[in-house]
């Protein structure tokens, strides 16, 4: 369980204290460590910040095939972005790791404020963590290749966390247009390739040939974030019952991404087994 303080009365302090699985303190930028089980078993552990000011989360944790997943949910500017360290296969001519980004629209239902994720703190650091809620998991076809020069439009974040990912950074068309409207410059964005251009275009998984084109499919996994408050009820002096915050809720959700690349060779873990 975890709990934000609220500071309205007495009473609801102690009530929320009394319960809680985090303890709480003031603050604008906190660091939440937590040991998380991964779908296959292992456990991980994630770190968490968050900075009310720059109005922010991010999430950063190793899968157990030692990828580095790193999500930034820039909730002043409605962006999310995803990032893949993902391990080479030297022995198939592949560098130590290789980058991707993927950049989406975010959502206010997504994950909880950036205030209140800022105060949370464990009491039980030790504890392993499984996620309230299965969001399960969302198809995405990412057909725009977004310009690393000129993506600190969208997020500030993005310089930092993509930039070994200059060269594969991904969005859908719907988020592009969304963007526009919000006045961006439309010239970061690039159509990739589709089907009518290459006819003969077929899915990474299936293709035998490593320097054909195909549509790669790459999928990570959000095993443990703070999606939703918790509000509780008390009387207040009048004797009206009132809510307050009193918790989080957390959720696991899948994620789906398709899009083309030049070669199945930057595609290698899509392959039959």
């Amino acid at each position: 369980m975890f709990a934000v303080r609220i500071l309205s009365s007495s009473e609801r302090i102690s009530r929320v204290l009394a319960a809680l699985v985090l303890l709480v303190l003031a603050g604008q930028c906190s660091e939440l460590k937590v040991r998380v089980r991964l779908s296959d078993g292992q456990i991980t552990e994630e770190s968490l910040e968050a900075d009310s000011e720059r109005d922010y989360i991010s999430l950063e944790f190793k899968q157990g095939d030692g990828t580095l997943i790193t999500f930034i949910a820039d909730i002043r500017q409605d962006v999310k972005v995803f990032r893949s360290l993902i391990l080479g296969e030297l022995e198939r001519g592949q560098s130590q790791y290789q980058a991707l980004c993927f950049i989406t629209r975010l959502d206010h239902n997504e994950i909880i404020p950036s205030e209140s994720m800022a105060k949370l703190r464990q009491k039980n650091p030790r504890a392993i963590r499984t996620a309230e809620e299965e969001r399960g998991l969302e198809q995405m076809t990412m057909n725009v290749a977004v310009n690393f020069s000129k993506a600190s439009q969208l997020s500030g974040h993005i310089h930092n966390v993509c930039a070994e990912a200059q060269e594969a950074i991904y969005t859908r068309e719907a988020d592009v247009k969304y963007w526009l409207e919000r006045g961006v410059d439309g010239s970061m964005f690039e159509i990739l390739p589709q089907a009518v251009d290459f006819p003969a275009l077929q899915g990474c998984q299936s293709s035998t040939d490593l320097w054909r084109p195909c549509t790669c499919s790459y999928s990570l996994k959000l095993e443990w974030y703070p999606c939703l408050l918790k509000y509780c009820r008390s009387r207040d002096a009048t004797g009206k019952m009132t809510p307050y915050k009193c918790g989080i809720k957390s959720c696991r959700k899948g994620y789906q991404f398709e899009y083309f690349v030049p070669q199945k060779l930057l595609c290698l873990w899509d392959e039959e087994t």
